[in-house]
């Protein structure tokens, strides 16, 4: 069925979860719109549903209609939990996320098993785990369609990048970004930028260490108003739109994202994956590294086994 998609948003009424639903109603791709937050969502989903878009927009509110939200889903985003402030760390959030996205994913396991699962909430390198681990409790576990959205360093890099090269557009600028999606587990590939970029080591330094603390210049700016969440929104619906596109046999998607994997010996670890109709199609793995991203992986290992194995312990201990 070409666009005949469901997709649901878990936390439809926050601060990314609005204007994330707002872009996915005024995509052509999304046929059924299910729109579920804890306060809100008949508001939310009204709002959108006036919009001239072939999508139909649907509202749940509260654990009851979780289940008739997540019915007949093929693509469940998760951007549902409690944002950053000042001073705060992705992982300051853990306690609270981690709950919402176990309880959250679980119904998900028995709702809508089949769907590809795509986790905004962070801290992302210790919610993904938790979700591999909720579905492996429900029998129901594809490490194919289980996705830890890092499109935001993404797009922050392709940004920062074009804006230090006048005259190019950053539309047109792809840098991957690999490893996880918090502090120096943020790793930019700038050697694999396409169009080819080169800067100094001191610039590229600086330039690294900007995308890698983005999410706190946005933190700090909003002076405790919240973190990211409109263009966290935007990265969100550009990797479901990605999804999308491949479960409708477009072919050569690729996108990064944090997923199961072997490429390095951390169990879990963000790069170019291409998608298909089933989801994760191809691993593409590392590519060629700089001797400076060789650094910053080997760097980043010991962060990310610990998230990773926080999240584990973590879901291991939910009732």
């Amino acid at each position: 069925a070409q666009n005949n998609a469901k997709v649901a948003v878990l936390g439809a009424s926050g601060g990314i979860g609005q204007p994330l639903s707002l872009l996915l109603k005024n995509s052509p791709l999304v046929n059924k719109l299910s729109l579920y937050d804890i306060a809100h969502t008949p508001g939310v989903a009204a709002d959108l549903s006036h919009i001239e878009t072939r999508a139909n927009v649907k509202g749940f509110m509260g654990p009851e209609q979780l289940p008739e939200c997540l019915k007949g889903c093929d693509v469940v985003v998760i951007p549902a939990g409690v944002p950053r402030k000042p001073g705060m760390t992705r992982d300051d959030l853990f306690n609270t996320n981690a709950s919402i996205v176990a309880s959250l994913t679980s119904a998900c396991a028995k709702h809508c098993p089949e769907a590809m699962i795509c986790i905004i909430s962070n801290p992302v390198n210790s919610t993904i785990p938790i979700t591999s681990e909720v579905f492996k409790k429900h029998g129901v576990y594809n490490p194919n369609k289980i996705f830890g959205v890092t499109t935001l360093d993404i797009v922050r890099a392709n940004t920062f990048v074009a804006e230090l090269k006048a005259g190019l557009d950053p539309a047109r600028v792809t840098v991957p970004v690999i490893g996880g999606h918090a502090g120096k587990t943020i790793i930019p590939l700038i050697s694999q930028c396409t169009p080819k970029v080169e800067f100094p080591q001191d610039q590229l330094e600086k330039l690294t260490a900007r995308i890698q603390e983005a999410g706190t210049e946005v933190v700090q700016a909003k002076a405790g108003a919240g973190s990211a969440t409109l263009s966290m929104a935007y990265a969100g619906a550009r990797f479901v739109f990605s999804l999308l596109d491949a479960m409708n046999g477009k072919q050569g998607v690729i996108e990064c994202a944090f997923v199961r994997s072997d490429v390095t010996e951390s169990p879990y670890f963000s790069t170019p994956l291409q998608l298909g109709k089933k989801g994760i199609e191809k691993n593409l793995g590392l590519g060629k590294l700089s001797p400076f991203e060789e650094k910053m992986v080997a760097a980043a290992m010991a962060e990310l086994k610990a998230s990773i194995k926080k999240g584990e312990e973590f879901a291991k201990n939910f009732k």
